[in-house]
């Protein structure tokens, strides 16, 4: 007589499927666990001190060491836009265990970003110097200027087929 197979407990209404706590999720030599330890050596005060001299009254705002390296892991993994990343905060493993299981909207990314441009600019330089001390990255081909490269192609060269076709569909005959 054969065995039956048996397969692991599979329970979709228990209340807690993931572990307790975030640190758990994933790997300990997972890229969010670098950054984690990371933001203790950064300089954060242009982003803490007008954070910190905003009216205390209302409702409380997101650290901005979280929101500072949740853009960073954002940028890192290819994700740009803020309603992609408030997505990724509700569904992406690595979000959550970095923002500690919080889900800022997105426009909470957004005006955090808009306002402090400047210093997250100067931010990322920082953690770039950090990455290539730890071995992590090579700066011999990094851009920290805001250069761009240009392409072969154009937009107008790509597009004018497309809308000339388009052009076409609108045109009325004339009696």
């Amino acid at each position: 007589m054969q065995k039956r197979k048996t397969f692991r407990p599979w329970q979709p209404e228990q209340n807690t499927q993931l572990p307790p706590s975030p640190r758990e999720w994933l790997s300990d030599v997972h890229q969010v666990y670098f950054l984690l330890e990371l933001v203790d050596e950064l300089d954060l005060s242009q982003l803490l001190i007008p954070a910190q001299a905003k009216d205390p009254r209302g409702e409380k705002g997101f650290d901005p060491r979280m929101l500072t390296l949740l853009l960073l892991y954002a940028y890192c993994v290819g994700i740009v836009t803020s309603r992609r990343l408030e997505r990724a905060c509700d569904e992406d493993l690595a979000f959550r265990a970095l923002t500690a299981n919080q889900q800022p909207e997105h426009s909470r990314i957004s005006e955090f970003r808009r306002r402090n441009l400047v210093a997250l600019k100067g931010m990322f330089v920082q953690i770039l110097r950090f990455c290539q001390k730890a071995g992590m990255v090579s700066l011999e081909h990094v851009a920290l200027d805001g250069t761009r490269v240009q392409a072969n192609s154009s937009n107008h060269k790509a597009m004018s087929g497309c809308s000339g076709r388009r052009r076409s569909w609108t045109r009325r005959s004339t009696p």
